[in-house]
């Protein structure tokens, strides 16, 4: 299991497993948070506690990106609707684990800015993203 915190801690996150693979998008929210994100199912692979303040797109309303409102630290979004069988697509962001449990995990890049497509791996991982 990985877990991940923000700064301050009170804002906190549990994926089960590994993660195939983390997103790394260039939306035009994702590139300036500068997140590196892990899915699943709210409340089945991913549970996330603590209170949070919301942001949501004006120009979509897709996605709730939540933070710690004492330290500003961005710990996860959410899908606003759920889906058909029920349940809610969530990310959590890689960047509030420690290093070491995630170094090894591969990058995915998603061009989110024009086309919304995978781009081709290209052998990096989380712990090329540390610097």
């Amino acid at each position: 299991m990985l877990k991940g915190s923000c700064h301050c801690g009170a804002v906190h996150w549990e994926f089960d497993g590994t993660p195939d693979s983390a997103t790394a998008c260039n939306c035009t929210v994702c590139r300036r948070y500068g997140a590196l994100w892990a899915y699943d199912w709210e409340n089945e692979g991913i549970r996330t506690s603590g209170t949070t303040k919301a942001y949501v797109r004006a120009d979509s309303g897709d996605i709730e990106f939540h933070f710690c409102p004492e330290c500003g630290g961005l710990s996860h979004w959410r899908g606003v609707s759920a889906h058909p069988d029920g349940r809610r697509r969530t990310a959590v962001n890689l960047r509030l684990s420690d290093p070491e449990p995630v170094a090894d995990i591969p990058i995915r890049h998603f061009e989110g800015f024009e086309t919304f497509e995978d781009l081709p791996m290209d052998g990096r991982c989380v712990r090329d993203y540390w610097f």
